[in-house]
């Protein structure tokens, strides 16, 4: 009933964390201190609080599974305590920083790429999916359809986005219109270049020949012009928050921003951005 990495990253959890300190134990001789112990070893040995609070979640549903089955008559997951995570400070970039990104980032690769994440504030994945197909020049929109992943064994693949409200529509500035029908004349120059090499799949931004590109490799590019601008060295989806702040700081109303973002709750885009409406 979930996606493959996160099926790929719950099985971790198990194999990793959980069965060796757990495994060895019936499902009736589990207790309460068992479970505590297991998350107080794994915060003494420096894992993060984030890890530990997704091994809580991946091992209560599983106990809650057997729960419903009948094979216990309690959840011991239940009576434990869980370390409270600790909300780090968002890294983001100002309008200056980002106009100064985006200049240094002229006549590479990403150019077009790190317009639209900050000004649309979608997913890399999102970006890497998006085919020209989903691109209405007249109303100046663009629709969120897909995503790409590297899945196991399957290498890059198209999937559904992250979850049912991140398909939306998304609009887009002229400039961005504008910087996209260049972009489009120019790949059509190395789609010519490459001949039949070229792989046809329709993506807006995919590698030289045609083909998803890979995250990793918009990562290093995506660092090296910042290192380049001179800028803080941030997560590619930091963008996002970028984009998200801007739009906050612009007057924007917070409802828009969540279908921006496509967020399921506005409450999640308003305490995720509650430093910018302050502001």
């Amino acid at each position: 009933s979930v996606r493959p990495n996160t099926y790929k990253q719950y099985i971790q959890i198990v194999n990793q964390h959980i069965h060796p300190y757990l495994g060895n134990l019936k499902l009736k001789d589990i207790r309460p201190d068992h479970i505590q112990n297991l998350y107080n070893k794994k915060i003494e040995l420096g894992t993060g609080l984030r890890t530990v609070r997704l091994i809580h979640a991946v091992l209560r549903h599983a106990l809650n599974q057997a729960l419903k089955t009948g094979l216990m008559v309690r959840n011991p997951a239940d009576a434990v305590i869980v370390p409270r995570l600790v909300r780090k400070e968002m890294k983001t970039l100002n309008d200056t920083q980002v106009r100064n990104m985006l200049l240094v980032s002229k006549g590479t690769r990403l150019e077009t790429l790190l317009l639209v994440a900050v000004t649309t504030g979608l997913r890399m994945g999102e970006i890497l999916g998006l085919k020209w197909d989903d691109l209405d020049i007249n109303s100046r929109t663009i629709q969120i359809r897909r995503q790409i992943q590297r899945q196991k064994d399957k290498g890059l693949v198209e999937c559904e986005p992250k979850s049912k409200s991140s398909r939306r529509i998304v609009i887009l500035g002229s400039s961005t219109i504008d910087k996209l029908k260049t972009h489009f004349i120019e790949q059509q120059s190395q789609r010519h270049l490459v001949g039949d090499r070229w792989i046809e799949n329709g993506l807006i931004f995919p590698n030289t020949f045609g083909k998803p590109l890979e995250q990793s490799r918009v990562h290093k590019e995506f660092k090296a012009i910042l290192s380049q601008a001179g800028l803080p060295i941030i997560r590619f989806h930091d963008l996002r928050h970028s984009a998200a702040t801007l739009m906050f700081q612009m007057g924007i109303n917070p409802k828009v921003v969540k279908e921006m973002l496509g967020h399921s709750d506005i409450n999640l885009t308003l305490n995720t951005y509650t430093h910018s409406l302050q502001s």
